[in-house]
């Protein structure tokens, strides 16, 4: 007989077992099967029941004399060493030898500890076995016994973190799920299932943590806490790691298997090693690239490899592998198919939330509207089975793809247009056949008094959300009509604008968030208010992002856009698109050194994209030695002003359009407004800086230069509209002083300047009166203010470099120098770009 030997005895291992008892020319084969663990296979998906009934035999998948029973030797609580490929025979701990004609790795997998300083500290278990939960549950009770309000923390925020913080809970204390990432679930969860989910979760007593980095473990002997920053520590008396797995392919490595540069044993679709004798099978198989770290793709590779070995060479592992999974995690209906996020140009989205019952609903849609490509359900997954079942036969789907998740209904076409002209029979939002009648009149007879009511109630901007701003026009219109307020807050933390917010930060003096919340806020704040205020004291007080780098995004954060992949792009600032041969000799250099791709920007800069988070300051370092400074790509701020060569080179030209543009960058660099800025300047009419698709544009004309304000390109693009004409260099740069100073103190966040004037009470002639007619007075306090913004100016990567407290932040890992392994890129042009996703 030939012999088979499967090295672990996991859900896959047991699988392969199973399907090899069942097989017809299972009796031409002997099978022995090696576990680690002294008990023979167990359902680790239901790993934590064992929490409240402490019963290892109701999770067994089948119990010893199985194993005998089909003529397979089962040998336990023994480890295998070593494999001799050439002798064919592995060897165990305790020395003993056994030979085979086919060996099985089903090894699996091993939990990804960080090395965090104080990691090996008493009280800091992982989760993965249940001798694992046995030992946690014996320092639970010695907690409980020694106090009454024990706390432990789970460090990961997945699918097996979670099951842990009910675990916490169900040993009696206080569980705290600390996630690295911005959201729970990251693989499988977009942001506002994970938001819905977060919210399931702490109604039941978990406590949530999310963007956390823990630097270290405090405690003397035995964990104490978890440290995240300097002034940012959270109290525990466990810790359960829960951050990952990582394929136990040691032996494979030991004997010379070919295995992935992250880990895993290569396979093919037969599941066969770089030696035709060994498979692997489960998490350690790499099996077109990929991990598959969920059960049904390791019990496929189970099923391939029996059939294989068992002369059924015709079974093979498709090439795609369906990732769909759907679980009841803590209670809570969990579920994710096909394509659960998408980018927009692959297909739609249509979503269904009500957070007041903890549901969420999304699928995805080809941009035809006629294939379902994904989805992810959060609270209620019945419809589970039936659109999986859609999406992996490719059926048809309904003429409105919201049907499948919120139910037939009647539906007209939408008709978009101004809110204010549309009649009440107007469709605002098709995908849930609202009407302008609908929105206002529930408005109007007092059933709706909020957006919010709006929304929960019509399910408006619920689906593909691109009638928001309709229905929010219509909402603010129909009250005013009604003689009532409307006010747009910030946030729910600060109930002001943010031109009210800026004034209070300017007239009290304030000059910290903690400070402005403290005293006119309520909560912890949020990514919508700590930005905005950021926003302002860089406004007021001309501060670069680095004063309150902790409140920023992830681009003003690390001063640098961040890309796909998650490298940064590096983009010094070129005023007016000048620059000296020595300049680009440095940026070429430091593209060549650090292996950046190039590209020359649309506002005649240079692109350098590619750059990892610790190579940042070094780059910058060499740019800023070379007369560079931060060109502010990545921040609500100026970016450019581009310009034609002017009459210094082309025969058109009527005035020095680059000298122009170059004073204009100059002076308002570094100058942080709600959105972004950018400005053009042309020497005559022929336009060839596209000034009109500005911010602000200036174009020579015959006896000086005409200003032009208000315009902006992207998807919803508008002409600037002529504000003065005529006028002399000085005056260009007083008018610009005050408009944009006046558009600093009054948009709201996130406001370009185009849309502002539309808002704008009297639109462009009362900007005219405010601006050039000093109508309000504020004229020479605007031209004041923008003083002293240009006079303290200074460049924030040159501030960032010369402070190491400020670079300490310019690491992927907190406690580690090294790269991000992740990263994956592919040539392209005799560059590198990142790898499709």
């Amino acid at each position: 007989m030939s012999r088979i030997i499967v090295i672990g005895n996991g859900m896959v291992g047991y699988k392969f077992c199973e399907k090899f008892a069942n097989h017809p020319n299972s009796d031409k084969y002997s099978l022995t099967v090696f576990g680690e663990e002294p008990r023979p296979a167990y359902d680790r998906v239901h790993l934590s029941e064992f929490f409240q009934n402490e019963d290892a035999k109701a999770l067994e998948l089948a119990p010893k004399n199985w194993y005998s029973e089909n003529n397979i030797e089962l040998i336990t609580n023994e480890k295998v060493k070593d494999i001799n490929k050439s002798a064919k025979i592995i060897t165990t701990a305790n020395n003993k030898e056994y030979s085979y004609d086919v060996l099985v790795l089903a090894t699996g997998s091993s939990p990804f500890v960080p090395q965090i300083k104080g990691v090996d500290k008493k009280g800091v278990f992982v989760y993965r076995t249940i001798e694992d939960l046995e030992q946690m549950m014996k320092y639970a009770k010695e907690i409980n016994a020694q106090k009454n309000n024990g706390k432990a923390a789970i460090l990961g925020g997945g699918l097996l973190g979670l099951e842990a913080g009910k675990a916490v809970m169900d040993m009696g204390l206080e569980a705290h799920v600390v996630e690295f990432a911005s959201k729970l679930m990251p693989r499988q969860l977009d942001i506002r299932s994970s938001n819905v989910l977060q919210l399931k979760l702490e109604s039941i007593g978990i406590n949530i943590h999310l963007n956390k980095a823990t630097n270290q473990i405090l405690g003397e002997e035995k964990i104490t806490g978890l440290e995240f920053g300097e002034d940012d520590k959270l109290d525990v008396d466990m810790l359960i790691v829960s951050a990952g797995i990582r394929p136990r392919d040691g032996l494979a490595r030991n004997c010379d298997l070919e295995v992935g540069i992250r880990g895993g044993v290569v396979v093919n679709n037969k599941m066969q090693t770089s030696d035709s004798s060994i498979y692997a099978i489960g998490e350690v198989a790499l099996y077109n690239q990929m991990i598959y770290g969920l059960v049904a793709p390791g019990y496929d590779m189970a099923n391939v490899a029996v059939n294989q070995i068992l002369g059924n060479t015709e079974v093979l592992m498709p090439d795609d592998i369906d990732m769909s999974t759907k679980l009841k995690l803590i209670g809570v209906d969990v579920a994710s198919f096909g394509e659960p996020y998408m980018p927009a140009d692959k297909g739609h989205s249509v979503l269904f939330e009500d957070k007041s019952k903890f549901l969420y609903k999304r699928i995805n849609v080809s941009l035809d509207g006629k294939k379902l490509l994904g989805g992810i359900l959060v609270g209620d997954a019945d419809d589970y089975n039936m659109l999986h079942q859609i999406y992996l036969n490719g059926m048809a789907i309904p003429e409105n793809p919201e049907d499948l998740i919120l139910g037939a209904r009647s539906g007209e076409k939408s008709s978009f247009g101004s809110a204010c002209d549309l009649p009440d029979s107007a469709v605002i939002c098709s995908c849930e056949n609202v009407t302008k009648g609908t929105i206002c009149n529930n408005l109007e007879n007092g059933t709706f008094s909020s957006f919010g009511d709006i929304t929960k109630n019509t399910k408006a901007t619920t689906g593909c959300g691109g009638c928001k701003p309709l229905v929010n026009d219509l909402y603010k219109e129909t009250l005013k009509k009604l003689g009532k307020e409307v006010k747009e807050v910030v946030c729910e933390h600060f109930q002001y604008s943010r031109q009210e917010l800026y004034d209070i930060v300017k007239i009290k003096g304030i000059t910290s968030y903690e400070q402005l919340l403290n005293e006119y806020g309520k909560g912890d704040g949020c990514e919508v208010c700590k930005p905005v205020t950021s926003s302002i004291f860089a406004s007021i007080y001309a501060e670069t992002a680095n004063k309150h780098n902790v409140n920023q995004d992830s681009n003003d954060k690390f001063l640098a856009n961040i890309q796909r992949n998650g490298t940064y792009s590096v983009i010094p600032r070129i005023p007016g698109g000048e620059i000296t041969p020595d300049k680009l000799i440095v940026i070429g250099q430091v593209a060549k050194k650090y292996n950046l791709y190039t590209k020359i920007t649309g506002g005649q800069r240079i692109d350098l994209l590619g750059a990892e988070l610790k190579d940042l300051p070094s780059i910058w370092k060499i740019l800023i030695d070379a007369g560079f400074e931060s060109g502010h790509a990545y921040g609500k701020a100026l970016r450019t002003v581009k310009s034609c060569v002017g009459s210094l080179w082309c025969r058109y030209g009527m005035d020095d359009s680059t000298t122009l543009a170059i004073k204009l960058e100059e002076r308002y660099r570094g100058l942080r407004a709600p959105h972004k800025l950018k400005g053009g300047v042309s020497a005559c009419i022929r336009e060839c800086a596209e000034a009109r698709g500005k911010d602000f544009g200036i174009i020579a004309v015959d006896g000086g230069w005409n200003l032009y304000v208000c315009g902006n390109g992207g998807a919803n693009p508008k002409h600037a509209i002529l504000f003065a004409e005529q006028i002399d260099s000085e005056t260009v740069f007083k008018y610009l002083d005050r408009f944009l100073m006046y558009y600093i103190k009054t948009a709201g966040p996130l406001v370009r300047t185009a849309a502002w004037l539309d808002k704008l009470e009297g639109g462009i002639e009362h900007l005219k009166e405010v601006v050039i007619n000093d109508s309000l007075g504020i004229a020479q306090d605007l031209e004041n203010e923008m003083e002293k913004l240009v006079e303290t100016y200074e460049c924030e990567w040159k501030q960032a470099i010369e402070d190491p407290k400020l670079e300490k932040r310019f690491n992927h890992f907190v406690n580690s120098n090294e790269s991000d392994d992740n990263l994956v890129f592919i040539p392209m042009r005799e560059q590198q770009v990142p790898k499709e996703w």
